[in-house]
């Protein structure tokens, strides 16, 4: 996979992302992404929980989730899961936030 590896930034918010030439998708950081849509300041935990509840719901997004080497807020490459578009706007709809929408909007925007 060819990526390059860029910070996007949605009110004024860090989202890790890389694009993969090869597909021509972007992906993203679900630590990111959770942190923007709700503010929380454990966000790991918060995907954890995500993801046992859409585990027992009998969803298999969670199973579809990659990893990427990405930079960390220390300075140091750390797998992250990440989610291509479709995966993250399938994840958005489990996450209640009013940023939601203007989030896709935004997703969408980047792909164009």
């Amino acid at each position: 996979m060819t990526q390059k590896q860029a910070i996007q930034l949605f009110e004024e918010k860090k989202v890790r992302s890389a694009w993969d030439s090869e597909t021509e998708t972007w992906c993203f950081s679900i630590i990111d992404v959770i942190a923007v849509l709700t503010d929380t300041d454990r966000p790991r935990k918060y995907w954890n929980d995500l993801k046992k509840k859409l585990l027992s719901e009998g969803s298999q997004l969670s199973e579809k989730i990659g990893q990427l080497k990405m930079l960390s807020p220390d300075g140091k490459k750390r797998l992250t899961d990440v989610a291509d578009m479709e995966q993250m706007f399938r994840l958005i709809q489990s996450i209640p936030s009013r940023k939601a929408e203007p989030f896709k909007q935004w997703m969408a925007q980047l792909a164009a």
